[in-house]
């Protein structure tokens, strides 16, 4: 598989993952060689289970491989304790989920605010940086509401202002259109496309899209453990 043009922000390097199932091990990355690169949009394509989620998981540090050795912005996250690895993701990942995953019983000022209390910025630089996010994804006027009196596309929004609004390097999302009508799905594909890579941040994306598929730098595809690059267009 080709390498990234940019510089690399994300890199495998001899990445492998086997879970143990029913006294069974199933591997589910072997041996992957992976880059990247700043400012791409990567679009993961695969069937249900093939690992695509893994692939997130492991780039953030929420999961540790088997073996092998997973750099991130020059640093090793596999040589990481889970505290470090917590405290670096905060600073330098944002997530965007298919489920939303807002707090409920906070409004969603408060909601997109809650990477930057983790990070240790608060007062009126938080809330200033939180209005301007709200802004961005025009929802500056839905500050004080509720996620349960939002639209999914509105909660989605939201979603991808608290993710960005630490203003991380790299963005992971996992199926962020996946609850949306399509309409709405492609509204939420272009804002993130105009926020993220853009701004010259990485955007690992798992969708189904192909309106995704279309825009991106590369599409790969997980086949039996393996990352297989794809022309876009033959990506479908």
């Amino acid at each position: 598989m080709s390498d990234a043009a940019g510089p690399p922000v994300i890199q495998f390097e001899g990445v492998s993952k086997r879970y143990e199932e029913g006294g069974r091990s199933r591997v589910v990355l072997d041996d992957v060689w992976a880059t990247f690169g700043q400012g791409e949009l990567v679009v993961l394509l695969g069937k249900s289970g093939s690992g695509k989620s893994t692939v997130l998981n492991l780039a953030s540090g929420i999961d540790l491989p088997t073996s092998g050795e997973i750099r991130v912005a020059g640093r090793s996250l596999t040589r990481m304790s889970e505290r470090e690895r917590t405290l670096f993701r905060r600073r330098n990942v944002g997530f965007v989920f298919q489920f939303f995953n807002l707090v409920p019983t906070l409004t969603v000022l408060e909601n997109v605010l809650l990477p930057l209390e983790l990070n240790g910025v608060g007062g009126p630089q938080a809330r200033a940086a939180a209005e301007a996010m709200l802004g961005e994804v025009r929802l500056a006027d839905r500050a004080s509401s509720y996620p349960d009196r939002l639209s999914g596309g509105e909660q989605q929004r939201v979603a991808i202002a608290r993710a960005l609004v630490h203003n991380p390097g790299i963005i992971l999302a996992d199926e962020p259109t996946g609850n949306l009508d399509a309409e709405t799905g492609q509204h939420v594909l272009t804002l993130l496309d105009r926020l993220t890579r853009q701004a010259g941040k990485t955007l690992l994306m798992v969708t189904h899209s192909p309106e995704m598929v279309g825009v991106a730098d590369r599409v790969l595809r997980m086949r039996e453990g393996q990352l297989v690059e794809e022309a876009p267009l033959l990506a479908g």
